[in-house]
């Protein structure tokens, strides 16, 4: 028992969210060549400028931030979130599709 709650603080989320500029041809071109660089790094659209990856620890979390900072265009703003799995666990997930009322 003990191992599995350990693992619940040592196991890592990332999320990478980002506001970048699409005003021109140049800066549209950074901004696809950066989100295919996070799903080429294993990140999955969360939403739109919201993406989020596992990583198995604290270190290997590391290696991914790092893979993220390289990847960043020369303009624009973006964050990185880590959480433990325990925490991403207690996420609250609110669907509404109905958008007409």
């Amino acid at each position: 028992m003990s191992e599995v709650r350990l693992n619940a603080y040592r196991i890592m989320w990332l999320f990478v969210f980002f506001d970048l500029p699409t005003n021109t041809k140049t800066e549209r071109r950074h901004a696809v060549q950066f989100r295919k660089a996070l799903e080429k790094d294993g990140f999955t659209m969360m939403q739109y400028s919201v993406y989020v990856r596992h990583c198995a620890s604290k270190e290997n979390m590391q290696v991914h931030i790092k893979r993220v900072r390289r990847s960043m265009p020369p303009t624009g703003f973006t964050s990185i979130l880590a959480v433990t799995d325990k925490q991403y666990g207690d996420t609250h997930w609110l669907i509404n599709w109905d958008y007409t009322n």
